[in-house]
């Protein structure tokens, strides 16, 4: 028989040093949930994405015991370490903090395509496109479907 699903949590962590400290000891404690056995199965199955941003969905069980998927870390932190930028610009629009070329979008939409809602690359690195002029990063040369 299937456990009694009772919430979900949606958090960041950095891969492979998930530690009680805030934000992620409060938001489990408040849940009733074993902030020790997160942090230790969450290092245990990212020791390989040491230091990155990652989103964890977790699923809390009405006898307080848990399930996470791990998600792709989000576009823009992606964005920001292609472009080699500090962070996005304050005025998109008008400056531009950085730039990446069509490649790394396609490499980018190639690592977020299984948490985006797309089948074709291409649309995949339209929404990565969309994100990137949003933090006013610019893409360099000619988009390949035009």
């Amino acid at each position: 028989m299937a456990k009694e699903i009772s919430g979900y949590l949606k958090l960041q962590a950095r891969g492979g040093t998930a530690n009680p400290s805030p934000p992620i000891g409060p938001a489990l404690g408040s849940k009733g949930l074993n902030i020790m056995e997160f942090c230790k199965q969450f290092n245990g199955r990212t020791q390989d994405k040491m230091g990155q941003l990652l989103p964890v969905l977790i699923t809390i069980y009405t006898d307080k015991s848990f399930d996470f998927v791990i998600k792709t870390p989000p576009a823009p932190v992606l964005l920001l370490e292609a472009a080699k930028a500090k962070k996005g610009s304050g005025e998109p629009n008008r400056l531009r903090s950085g730039s990446v070329t069509w490649d790394q979008v396609k490499q980018i939409a190639e690592t977020k395509m299984a948490d985006l809602n797309a089948f074709k690359i291409e649309s995949a690195m339209k929404m990565v496109a969309g994100t990137a002029r949003s933090m006013g990063i610019n893409i360099k040369g000619q988009a390949p479907w035009a």
